[in-house]
């Protein structure tokens, strides 16, 4: 079977400086997030085309979310940042996230009762 990803040799450096640069300023704010929330961990989700979700877990429950370009920068900014890194969002680590009344209201109010304002 014929490999099908397609392969610009031409701009290999270009394209990895690029790359390097991307993943720096990812860690830089994961490594800001960390700070600001007495620590941080996370957890990276394949998104597809869009690329891949770096899910953000504050020491003090606070949390969110960054979106790299590729699984692979994603990976690499987590590394350069030096969090704990989750294979799953599991129950245990789901668990370390603090919510509020606004995540109630945007995430399950029409539910409950809340708001139907988006």
């Amino acid at each position: 079977m014929a490999d099908t990803q397609q392969v610009d040799e031409t701009n290999g450096a270009p394209q990895d400086a690029k790359a390097e640069r991307k993943a720096a300023k990812l860690a830089q704010q994961i490594g800001a997030f960390s700070k600001a929330h007495g620590g941080a961990e996370g957890q990276v989700a394949y998104i597809g085309q869009k690329g891949a979700r770096i899910v953000l877990v504050g020491a003090d429950g606070g949390w969110g979310d960054l979106v790299a370009p590729t699984y692979a920068i994603a990976e690499e900014a987590v590394k350069k940042s030096g969090i704990t890194v989750h294979e799953e969002f599991d129950g245990e680590f789901a668990a370390k996230v603090k919510t509020g009344p606004y995540e109630w209201t945007r995430m399950a109010g029409i539910q409950l009762g809340g708001s139907r304002k988006a």
